[in-house]
């Protein structure tokens, strides 16, 4: 009802609870809520490969799982290796999904906890869709605890932001077109490679030529700075810097045919940048600090000088 309290909000205040029928539009989404004794399938986002990169809610899952589904052949052992005794361990790197029935009808019966443990971030090419579907088929509740994609084990790892301000302020996540799995319609590397944005490139290294081509007839100069890694955070990792032009050699010459990933754009060069970030600008105030006068007349110049300059493009 209107005017009851609800939990403390982040400043220690109680916030007050809100009616959902005084809300606009949009279906809020409610957390999941798990019956005493009722089975349920929580999908592990493992990290790139390292074990300690992944969170603590996920390694408290696999820790007290009654069974572990695993890929062996993407995760690491370490990653599985703190579960508990008596649990049952199942590799899925040979199962289809039909021969994963069993342990899942099992969990339902018995309210038993399963991690399905997969590798990097679920979200991303981990074929959780058609896993969810099931489990709702089966009666089995979902949850999810994300992990970190080998995107952004990449980046860090070369020590570079994706989202470099002027340089690129957007980052785009897919995989070559025309192989064993269809991309919709629309979506191919050299329309987005026509953005010049940041691009993460995953499952397309052994066709790194045509990986390349098409990067290139998208419009990227053919000098990008790109980052290939290959088993980033594992202990037989290889990051390498090229340019695109020299991309699909590099990839040949180290024989990296899968578990590479592939960043290209101007963001990802070695560096240094030449523009920063209004936030730390000791000129741009927000409801957290204030400006200084001096820096933030040097600040609105360069704004005026750039927007002058974008909004001229094509006017010419």
């Amino acid at each position: 009802m209107p005017g009851e309290t609800g939990p403390a909000g982040r400043d220690g205040q109680i916030a007050p609870q809100i009616d959902p029928e005084e809300l606009g539009p949009g279906e809020i989404v409610p957390p999941t809520h798990v019956r005493e004794g009722q089975g349920r399938v929580v999908f592990v986002g493992a990290g790139p490969g390292a074990a300690d990169l992944i969170s603590l809610r996920g390694a408290r899952i696999i820790a007290r799982a009654d069974i572990i589904i695993w890929a062996s052949s993407l995760v690491s052992p370490e990653v599985i290796a703190d579960h508990r005794p008596g649990a049952e361990v199942i590799d899925s790197a040979s199962v289809p999904l039909e021969g994963l029935i069993p342990a899942y009808t099992r969990a339902r019966d018995e309210g038993l906890l399963v991690a399905r443990v997969h590798t990097g971030d679920p979200a991303l090419y981990g074929a959780i869709a058609e896993q969810r579907d099931l489990c709702h088929d089966l009666g089995l509740a979902v949850e999810t605890v994300p992990g970190i994609s080998a995107v952004f084990a990449a980046a860090a790892r070369v020590g570079v932001e994706l989202t470099v301000p002027e340089v690129s302020q957007s980052l785009t996540i897919t995989r070559l077109e025309g192989g064993r799995t269809p991309m919709p319609p629309g979506e191919t590397i050299a329309s987005f490679a026509a953005h010049g944005a940041t691009m993460a490139i995953y499952l397309s290294a052994a066709r790194n030529r045509a990986l390349q081509e098409a990067l290139l007839d998208g419009g990227y100069p053919p000098d990008t700075p790109c980052v290939v890694g290959y088993a980033v955070s594992w202990p037989d990792e290889l990051v390498l810097r090229c340019r695109l032009s020299q991309m699909s050699e590099t990839m040949r010459a180290h024989k990296l045919w899968k578990h590479t990933i592939v960043l290209v754009g101007p963001s990802v060069g070695a560096g240094p940048i030449s523009t920063r970030s209004h936030l730390y600008h000791p000129g741009f105030r927000h409801e957290y600090r204030g400006a200084d006068p001096t820096a933030q007349q040097e600040l609105r110049a360069q704004e005026t000088s750039v927007n002058g300059t974008q909004h001229g493009k094509g006017h010419a």
